[in-house]
């Protein structure tokens, strides 16, 4: 689906009925207030101009860019995080990785070119807000992943990224994993890789689910600027 987007001090509406919202964060922005007066400024906050009482649902990292889908009440907030939990919402994400990434295979083929990262992960606790995968204590996380283009010059691949599971970095975490980190990241790739970008190459391109009030099935895509 695709509507109008009108602008609210740098973020988009990409979509708004009378029970939630579907936005457009930047990156740079924070979902939700972080500690200290420097952090006030975030998506919600910015939505809850327009939207009062609008609220979160689900969280992308600051450096990520995409859709977001909020709740206008907090009954349309329970049922949107209830499709949440129960994995009713589909979510695509596109990155540029370092590196050739590539699917292989008879396997990769039958699956139209599709992987999954199935690698448990778990805080750091010394290097809080850090994730490491770890198979003793870490949780149950999968990531799927397919190729979409691979530039020689820059020596990147175009990825798009399926999350099964929810955990927080999850995408940053499995792709570091796989030798082929996030350009741009500054928490989990090694100085080339960030050097390949000022910001994360990492964007939510699109969201599935169905209204929760009505049943009418919604899917919003947005294409990255990068």
């Amino acid at each position: 689906m695709t509507c109008p987007e009108t602008a609210l001090h740098g973020v988009q509406a990409v979509y708004e009925d009378t029970d939630l919202l579907v936005l457009h964060k930047p990156a740079g922005l924070l979902c939700v207030p972080g500690r200290g007066p420097d952090k006030h400024d975030c998506l919600s906050a910015r939505a809850q101009q327009r939207w009062p009482g609008a609220l979160i649902v689900h969280r992308l990292d600051q450096a990520t860019s995409g859709l977001v889908l909020m709740a206008r009440h907090i009954e349309a907030q329970r049922r949107l995080s209830h499709a949440f939990a129960e994995r009713q919402v589909a979510k695509r994400y596109v990155a540029v990785v370092r590196g050739r990434m590539q699917a292989a295979g008879e396997a990769a083929e039958a699956h139209g070119g599709w992987h999954t990262i199935d690698l448990p992960i778990a805080a750091d606790w010394e290097r809080r807000p850090l994730r490491v995968i770890d198979h003793s204590a870490g949780k149950p996380s999968q990531t799927r992943w397919r190729a979409l283009a691979w530039d020689a010059a820059a020596g990147t691949s175009r990825v798009e990224l399926e999350p099964l599971t929810g955990r927080t970095h999850q995408l940053r975490v499995h792709l570091a994993a796989m030798g082929h980190a996030i350009a741009g990241d500054m928490l989990y790739a090694d100085p080339a890789t960030q050097a390949l970008s000022p910001r994360l190459l990492l964007h939510a391109c699109s969201l599935a689910f169905a209204q929760p009030f009505t049943g009418e099935p919604l899917e919003f895509h947005l294409t990255a600027d990068f």
